[in-house]
Protein backbone atom coordinates (compact mmCIF):
# COMPACT_ATOMS: atom_id res chain seq x y z
CA UNK A 1 0.00 0.00 0.00
CA UNK A 2 1.54 3.08 -0.94
CA UNK A 3 1.94 5.86 1.57
CA UNK A 4 -0.36 9.52 1.43
CA UNK A 5 2.27 11.84 0.60
CA UNK A 6 1.95 14.88 3.51
CA UNK A 7 2.61 18.55 3.81
CA UNK A 8 3.41 20.89 6.77
CA UNK A 9 2.31 23.92 7.10
CA UNK A 10 4.34 26.50 9.17
CA UNK A 11 2.47 29.58 9.69
CA UNK A 12 2.74 33.35 11.11
CA UNK A 13 -0.86 33.74 12.61
CA UNK A 14 -1.11 37.44 11.97
CA UNK A 15 0.06 36.99 8.58
CA UNK A 16 -2.89 34.31 7.21
CA UNK A 17 -6.29 33.80 7.45
CA UNK A 18 -5.77 30.44 9.10
CA UNK A 19 -9.76 28.99 8.13
CA UNK A 20 -9.74 30.01 4.38
CA UNK A 21 -6.31 29.00 4.33
CA UNK A 22 -7.61 25.44 5.68
CA UNK A 23 -10.19 25.21 3.93
CA UNK A 24 -8.68 25.45 0.67
CA UNK A 25 -6.20 22.69 1.88
CA UNK A 26 -9.38 20.32 2.77
CA UNK A 27 -9.73 20.76 -0.95
CA UNK A 28 -6.78 20.16 -2.48
CA UNK A 29 -5.97 17.41 0.01
CA UNK A 30 -9.28 14.93 -1.63
CA UNK A 31 -8.30 16.09 -4.86
CA UNK A 32 -4.72 15.44 -5.38
CA UNK A 33 -4.60 11.98 -2.52
CA UNK A 34 -2.44 13.86 0.30
CA UNK A 35 -2.88 13.15 4.12
CA UNK A 36 -4.22 15.71 6.90
CA UNK A 37 -1.51 18.75 6.34
CA UNK A 38 0.30 19.16 9.91
CA UNK A 39 -0.52 22.36 11.04
CA UNK A 40 2.47 24.46 12.86
CA UNK A 41 2.09 27.77 14.32
CA UNK A 42 5.32 30.68 14.74
CA UNK A 43 5.59 32.28 17.37
CA UNK A 44 7.84 35.55 18.57
CA UNK A 45 10.33 33.55 20.85
CA UNK A 46 10.53 30.74 17.26
CA UNK A 47 9.39 32.73 13.92
CA UNK A 48 9.60 29.53 11.79
CA UNK A 49 13.11 26.91 12.58
CA UNK A 50 11.08 25.13 15.59
CA UNK A 51 7.93 24.07 13.73
CA UNK A 52 9.76 23.45 10.56
CA UNK A 53 12.45 21.09 12.63
CA UNK A 54 9.26 19.36 13.88
CA UNK A 55 7.87 19.05 10.24
CA UNK A 56 11.12 17.20 9.16
CA UNK A 57 11.07 15.15 12.13
CA UNK A 58 7.39 13.70 11.13
CA UNK A 59 9.13 13.19 7.95
CA UNK A 60 6.48 15.01 5.73
CA UNK A 61 6.80 15.86 1.73
CA UNK A 62 6.91 19.22 1.70
CA UNK A 63 6.88 22.36 4.49
CA UNK A 64 4.87 25.43 3.17
CA UNK A 65 6.16 28.64 4.75
CA UNK A 66 3.08 31.12 5.47
CA UNK A 67 3.67 34.78 6.29
CA UNK A 68 6.15 36.90 5.45
CA UNK A 69 9.77 37.07 4.63
CA UNK A 70 10.56 36.41 8.31
CA UNK A 71 8.91 33.34 8.15
CA UNK A 72 10.80 32.17 5.28
CA UNK A 73 13.95 32.85 6.16
CA UNK A 74 12.82 30.88 9.23
CA UNK A 75 11.38 27.91 7.72
CA UNK A 76 14.47 28.20 4.96
CA UNK A 77 17.29 27.93 7.61
CA UNK A 78 15.96 24.82 9.36
CA UNK A 79 15.69 22.79 5.49
CA UNK A 80 18.68 23.93 4.19
CA UNK A 81 20.39 21.15 2.89
CA UNK A 82 17.85 18.53 4.37
CA UNK A 83 16.23 17.54 0.95
CA UNK A 84 12.88 18.20 1.95
CA UNK A 85 11.08 21.34 -0.69
CA UNK A 86 9.96 24.26 0.44
CA UNK A 87 6.81 25.24 -0.51
CA UNK A 88 5.61 29.32 -0.52
CA UNK A 89 2.25 31.02 0.54
CA UNK A 90 3.16 34.48 0.08
CA UNK A 91 1.25 36.55 2.45
CA UNK A 92 3.55 39.72 3.95
CA UNK A 93 4.62 42.80 3.12
CA UNK A 94 7.55 41.85 0.79
CA UNK A 95 7.37 38.30 -0.30
CA UNK A 96 10.98 38.71 -1.80
CA UNK A 97 11.50 35.18 -2.70
CA UNK A 98 8.46 34.64 -4.16
CA UNK A 99 8.51 37.55 -6.18
CA UNK A 100 12.18 36.77 -7.21
CA UNK A 101 10.98 33.53 -8.53
CA UNK A 102 8.07 34.74 -10.39
CA UNK A 103 5.46 33.06 -8.55
CA UNK A 104 1.84 34.88 -7.78
CA UNK A 105 1.32 36.47 -5.08
CA UNK A 106 -2.64 36.50 -4.60
CA UNK A 107 -4.54 33.25 -5.12
CA UNK A 108 -3.95 31.30 -1.70
CA UNK A 109 -5.22 28.30 -3.91
CA UNK A 110 -2.83 28.36 -6.94
CA UNK A 111 0.02 29.02 -4.00
CA UNK A 112 -0.85 25.84 -2.28
CA UNK A 113 -1.41 24.10 -5.45
CA UNK A 114 2.15 24.69 -6.48
CA UNK A 115 3.60 23.75 -3.29
CA UNK A 116 1.94 20.41 -3.37
CA UNK A 117 2.35 19.61 -6.87
CA UNK A 118 5.12 21.40 -8.37
CA UNK A 119 8.83 20.93 -9.65
CA UNK A 120 11.51 21.14 -6.82
CA UNK A 121 14.03 24.25 -8.00
CA UNK A 122 17.51 23.85 -6.21
CA UNK A 123 18.17 27.33 -5.17
CA UNK A 124 21.38 29.24 -3.18
CA UNK A 125 20.93 29.74 0.52
CA UNK A 126 23.44 32.59 2.50
CA UNK A 127 24.83 31.18 5.29
CA UNK A 128 26.08 34.29 7.49
CA UNK A 129 28.17 34.85 10.88
CA UNK A 130 27.39 37.58 12.87
CA UNK A 131 29.82 38.93 15.21
CA UNK A 132 28.60 41.07 18.30
CA UNK A 133 30.83 43.59 20.04
CA UNK A 134 30.72 41.50 23.25
CA UNK A 135 32.76 38.80 21.43
CA UNK A 136 29.70 36.66 20.58
CA UNK A 137 28.75 35.06 17.38
CA UNK A 138 25.72 33.62 16.08
CA UNK A 139 25.07 31.81 12.61
CA UNK A 140 21.78 32.72 10.48
CA UNK A 141 20.27 31.69 6.82
CA UNK A 142 18.91 34.01 4.31
CA UNK A 143 17.55 33.48 0.66
CA UNK A 144 17.24 36.87 -0.27
CA UNK A 145 19.59 40.10 0.77
CA UNK A 146 21.25 41.03 4.12
CA UNK A 147 22.60 44.17 4.68
CA UNK A 148 24.24 46.44 6.79
CA UNK A 149 23.54 50.35 6.90
CA UNK A 150 20.68 52.54 5.75
CA UNK A 151 18.36 49.81 5.03
CA UNK A 152 18.98 47.86 8.39
CA UNK A 153 18.31 51.75 10.14
CA UNK A 154 15.48 52.08 7.67
CA UNK A 155 13.86 48.87 9.48
CA UNK A 156 14.78 49.93 12.41
CA UNK A 157 13.31 53.48 12.40
CA UNK A 158 10.00 52.29 10.22
CA UNK A 159 6.81 52.27 12.57
CA UNK A 160 5.22 48.40 12.98
CA UNK A 161 1.59 49.91 13.05
CA UNK A 162 1.90 52.52 10.20
CA UNK A 163 3.61 49.22 8.13
CA UNK A 164 0.19 47.03 8.48
CA UNK A 165 -2.09 49.93 7.75
CA UNK A 166 0.02 50.91 4.52
CA UNK A 167 2.29 48.17 3.46
CA UNK A 168 5.56 49.20 2.00
CA UNK A 169 4.41 53.02 1.85
CA UNK A 170 5.40 53.05 5.57
CA UNK A 171 9.21 53.17 5.11
CA UNK A 172 9.12 56.29 3.04
CA UNK A 173 8.84 57.89 6.81
CA UNK A 174 11.68 55.95 7.81
CA UNK A 175 13.92 56.40 4.55
CA UNK A 176 13.45 60.44 4.62
CA UNK A 177 14.44 60.35 8.49
CA UNK A 178 17.77 57.83 8.19
CA UNK A 179 19.16 59.61 4.73
CA UNK A 180 19.08 62.80 6.26
CA UNK A 181 21.75 60.99 9.18
CA UNK A 182 25.38 61.44 8.42
CA UNK A 183 26.71 58.80 9.89
CA UNK A 184 28.23 56.08 7.78
CA UNK A 185 29.83 52.86 7.73
CA UNK A 186 34.01 52.33 8.21
CA UNK A 187 35.00 48.95 7.62
CA UNK A 188 37.32 46.15 5.75
CA UNK A 189 36.85 43.79 4.16
CA UNK A 190 38.29 40.65 2.24
CA UNK A 191 36.25 39.04 -0.89
CA UNK A 192 37.39 35.52 -1.59
CA UNK A 193 40.73 35.40 -1.75
CA UNK A 194 41.31 38.73 -2.33
CA UNK A 195 43.67 41.27 -1.19
CA UNK A 196 41.81 42.91 1.86
CA UNK A 197 40.28 46.63 1.11
CA UNK A 198 39.00 49.73 3.21
CA UNK A 199 35.88 51.59 2.58
CA UNK A 200 33.71 54.08 3.71
CA UNK A 201 29.85 53.74 2.83
CA UNK A 202 26.67 54.16 3.41
CA UNK A 203 25.35 50.47 2.94
CA UNK A 204 26.55 47.63 2.00
CA UNK A 205 24.22 45.21 0.97
CA UNK A 206 24.44 40.90 0.22
CA UNK A 207 22.38 39.30 -2.02
CA UNK A 208 21.27 35.84 -2.97
CA UNK A 209 18.42 37.37 -5.59
CA UNK A 210 17.74 41.26 -6.74
CA UNK A 211 14.20 42.29 -7.13
CA UNK A 212 12.45 44.43 -4.62
CA UNK A 213 8.76 45.15 -3.83
CA UNK A 214 7.76 48.10 -6.59
CA UNK A 215 9.85 45.53 -8.90
CA UNK A 216 12.87 47.43 -8.32
CA UNK A 217 16.03 45.64 -9.36
CA UNK A 218 18.57 46.13 -6.99
CA UNK A 219 21.25 44.07 -7.90
CA UNK A 220 20.32 43.40 -11.82
CA UNK A 221 22.50 40.45 -12.18
CA UNK A 222 21.82 38.19 -9.65
CA UNK A 223 20.35 34.97 -9.71
CA UNK A 224 19.43 32.47 -6.89
CA UNK A 225 20.74 29.47 -8.52
CA UNK A 226 24.32 31.03 -10.05
CA UNK A 227 26.70 29.50 -6.84
CA UNK A 228 27.73 33.21 -6.24
CA UNK A 229 26.53 36.21 -3.71
CA UNK A 230 25.60 39.91 -5.35
CA UNK A 231 27.26 42.62 -3.51
CA UNK A 232 26.33 46.20 -3.75
CA UNK A 233 27.76 49.14 -2.22
CA UNK A 234 26.15 52.75 -2.03
CA UNK A 235 28.30 55.47 -1.39
CA UNK A 236 27.19 58.69 -2.76
CA UNK A 237 29.24 61.93 -1.11
CA UNK A 238 26.76 64.39 -2.49
CA UNK A 239 22.94 64.91 -2.73
CA UNK A 240 23.87 64.28 -6.61
CA UNK A 241 24.99 60.91 -5.78
CA UNK A 242 22.46 60.30 -4.18
CA UNK A 243 20.68 61.18 -7.47
CA UNK A 244 22.69 59.18 -9.80
CA UNK A 245 22.60 56.22 -7.67
CA UNK A 246 18.38 56.10 -7.03
CA UNK A 247 18.40 56.81 -10.68
CA UNK A 248 20.38 53.58 -11.91
CA UNK A 249 18.30 51.50 -9.90
CA UNK A 250 15.06 52.96 -10.56
CA UNK A 251 15.40 53.69 -14.09
CA UNK A 252 18.02 51.75 -15.52
CA UNK A 253 17.98 48.77 -13.50
CA UNK A 254 14.54 48.60 -12.76
CA UNK A 255 12.88 49.92 -15.94
CA UNK A 256 15.69 49.98 -19.29
CA UNK A 257 16.79 46.49 -18.60
CA UNK A 258 13.49 45.22 -18.85
CA UNK A 259 12.64 46.43 -21.99
CA UNK A 260 13.08 44.29 -25.08
CA UNK A 261 17.07 44.13 -25.64
CA UNK A 262 17.22 46.21 -22.74
CA UNK A 263 19.78 43.89 -21.93
CA UNK A 264 22.64 45.90 -24.07
CA UNK A 265 21.85 49.08 -23.61
CA UNK A 266 24.76 51.17 -22.17
CA UNK A 267 25.34 51.08 -18.44
CA UNK A 268 26.20 54.37 -16.58
CA UNK A 269 29.04 53.99 -14.53
CA UNK A 270 28.00 55.70 -11.38
CA UNK A 271 30.88 55.87 -9.26
CA UNK A 272 28.59 55.69 -5.82
CA UNK A 273 27.44 52.31 -6.54
CA UNK A 274 30.04 49.61 -6.62
CA UNK A 275 28.82 46.16 -7.68
CA UNK A 276 31.14 43.04 -7.37
CA UNK A 277 30.37 38.87 -6.86
CA UNK A 278 32.00 36.32 -4.83
CA UNK A 279 31.12 33.25 -2.70
CA UNK A 280 33.07 34.36 0.42
CA UNK A 281 33.00 37.59 2.10
CA UNK A 282 34.03 38.93 5.69
CA UNK A 283 33.90 41.98 6.79
CA UNK A 284 34.86 44.03 10.09
CA UNK A 285 33.46 47.34 11.06
CA UNK A 286 35.04 50.18 13.05
CA UNK A 287 32.20 50.92 15.58
CA UNK A 288 28.73 48.32 15.62
CA UNK A 289 25.89 49.00 13.24
CA UNK A 290 22.50 47.66 12.35
CA UNK A 291 21.96 44.50 10.46
CA UNK A 292 19.02 43.01 8.52
CA UNK A 293 18.33 39.71 6.78
CA UNK A 294 15.81 39.49 4.77
CA UNK A 295 13.86 42.55 5.94
CA UNK A 296 13.96 41.86 9.49
CA UNK A 297 16.40 43.65 11.99
CA UNK A 298 19.01 41.52 13.90
CA UNK A 299 20.34 44.32 16.11
CA UNK A 300 23.96 45.64 15.48
CA UNK A 301 27.49 43.92 14.86
CA UNK A 302 30.96 44.93 14.58
CA UNK A 303 31.30 42.45 11.28
CA UNK A 304 30.03 39.51 9.43
CA UNK A 305 31.23 36.65 7.50
CA UNK A 306 28.82 35.56 4.49
CA UNK A 307 29.39 32.65 2.33
CA UNK A 308 27.03 30.67 -0.43
CA UNK A 309 25.67 27.09 0.19
CA UNK A 310 24.72 26.61 -4.00
CA UNK A 311 21.71 24.73 -4.14
CA UNK A 312 21.20 23.73 -0.86
CA UNK A 313 17.36 24.94 -0.81
CA UNK A 314 14.70 23.02 -3.06
CA UNK A 315 11.47 25.38 -3.70
CA UNK A 316 8.65 24.14 -5.37
CA UNK A 317 7.74 26.17 -8.60
CA UNK A 318 5.31 25.81 -11.09
CA UNK A 319 6.04 22.41 -13.53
Amino acid sequence: MTQQPRAALVYNPVKIDLPRVRRALETLEAELGYGETLLLETSVEDPGQGPAREALEAGVDVVIAAGGDGTVRAVAEALRGSGTSLGLLPSGTGNLLARNLGLGLADVTRALRIALTGTDRAIDAAVMELRAADGGSSEHTFVVMAGMGLDARMLSETDDDLKKRAGWLAYVQAIVRVVKDPNVLRFSFRLDDNEPRRVKAHTIIVGNCGTLPANILLLPDAAVDDGVLDIVVLRPETALGWVQALTKIIWENGIVRRLPRGDRAPRAKVDALVYSTGTDLDLRLTEPADVELDGDPFGRAVGFRVRVDPGSLLVRVPE
